[in-house]
């Protein structure tokens, strides 16, 4: 069997969940079948791997009609594929016409649903309604849909009620526990501005609505005045966000120390040697379908502090592995708290009680790194993948 697999993340170009998923899903298919990754971006060195650009035409154009000139440029080359698999909206509409092209099954793995980003419009403009439509009829069309989580599937069956649900199958996301691992390093925190000796707080994500930064931003000042608050927090979605990230950092650092902003992308050395000296780890998502960051951080030996939203209970055992932080949210598509201050107030009080018990932060910790071993590995993710490509691929489906 030939699968082909397109993305518009792949090494060495990656800055998120989805990218860190097709890395590693690649990687473990490739041990049992043929995989050929069809990649935006530039050019790869890898084997039975092709990259695509922007065509020259649309250098000017809206950020998603470059996005459709790219999948436009994949098409051709699926052909002899027994499956196309594609991940995010970006690679839906190769993954859709290929599949039309050539009469084989289109599974999508869904990574975040545009309907439940209606920000992306302060970015995208237009070119969110186009992403949104792209979205919908790849999904329509599709032979399978990959939720990473329950959570996940429940938002594709509200966001899309004319699909089968016999066709949104749960597979999970996986972490690599030799990879990301406990890592003592405390000359390096030293270097990075983080005391080693004092509670820490650490956020690792992008500067996006979906992260939630500001509602932790604003929880940070109720916290003991000695823990520290590590972000390490990039790649802002809009002028707009970066600017109230940044006035809430500075109001932070105006009032208390120990506010430590890392807004480079950080090696996995130095991630994991910062995860594995937090207290915790905080997840403030308000949308976040299962959170890989959160496997990151457990496999590090971290507690994990999690928003009660999409996938992220699944992962995160409440009173186990960590906490989980209650909401009540806007069904608008936005994730919205309805009552934001109580979001606020919950997220501080639940962060001051695990940094005020290194004991049992610690045990939360242990527990993580084995539950992310145990449950969540690569390999079992392959496998239930390959069986699913096997069932779309088979006469008579």
């Amino acid at each position: 069997m030939r699968v082909d697999i397109v993305t518009k993340e792949y090494p060495p170009e990656i800055y998120g969940g989805a990218g860190v998923h097709v890395t590693e899903l690649v990687k473990a298919l490739r041990a049992a079948i043929e995989v050929q990754v069809r990649a935006f971006g530039g050019p790869r060195d890898e084997e039975d791997t092709a990259n695509y650009g922007v065509p020259a035409e649309l250098a000017a154009a809206n950020g998603a009609i470059q996005t459709l000139g790219t999948d436009l440029a994949i098409v051709s080359d699926v052909a002899g594929a027994d499956v196309v698999h594609s991940h995010t909206w970006y690679a839906n509409f190769a993954g859709h016409l290929s599949s039309l092209l050539h009469g084989i099954p289109h599974v999508i793995t869904a990574h975040s649903l545009e309907p439940l980003r209606p920000w992306k419009a302060e970015q995208l403009g237009g070119g969110y309604a186009v992403s949104s439509y792209i979205e919908k009829t790849a999904y329509e069309g599709a032979a399978a849909i990959v939720a990473v989580s329950n959570g996940m599937r429940d938002d594709i069956l509200r966001s899309y009620p004319a699909l089968d649900p016999a066709k949104v199958r749960v597979i999970y996301n996986g972490i690599d526990t030799q990879a990301w691992h406990p890592v003592q390093d405390d000359a390096l925190l030293a270097e990075m501005g983080i005391d080693p000796t004092r509670p820490s707080v650490v956020f690792v994500g992008r500067i996006t609505r979906q992260k939630g930064l500001p509602y932790l931003l604003r929880a940070a000042e109720r916290l003991p005045e000695d823990v520290q608050l590590v972000l390490c927090a990039g790649a802002p979605d809009t002028p707009q966000i970066l600017a109230e990230v940044e006035d809430l950092v500075k109001g932070l650092q105006a009032t208390r120390e120990g506010v430590v902003w890392i807004d480079r992308l950080l090696p996995r050395h130095e991630l994991c040697a910062i995860l594995t000296a937090a207290t915790t780890f905080v997840c403030p998502s308000v949308y976040e379908p299962l959170g890989i960051v959160n496997l990151e951080a457990m496999a590090c030996g971290a507690a994990v502090v999690g928003t009660g939203t999409g996938g992220i209970p699944e992962v995160v055992v409440d009173g186990e592995t960590g906490r989980i932080v209650p909401i009540d949210q806007m069904q608008d598509g936005t994730g919205t708290p309805i009552d934001p201050e109580r979001f606020v107030a919950d997220l501080a009080a639940v962060l001051t009680e695990v940094v005020s018990d290194p004991e049992r932060a610690a045990a939360y910790g242990e527990a993580g790194r084995r539950r992310a071993s145990e449950e969540f590995s690569w390999q079992r993710i392959a496998e239930q993948t390959e069986a699913l490509y096997a069932e779309v691929a088979a006469p008579g489906r």
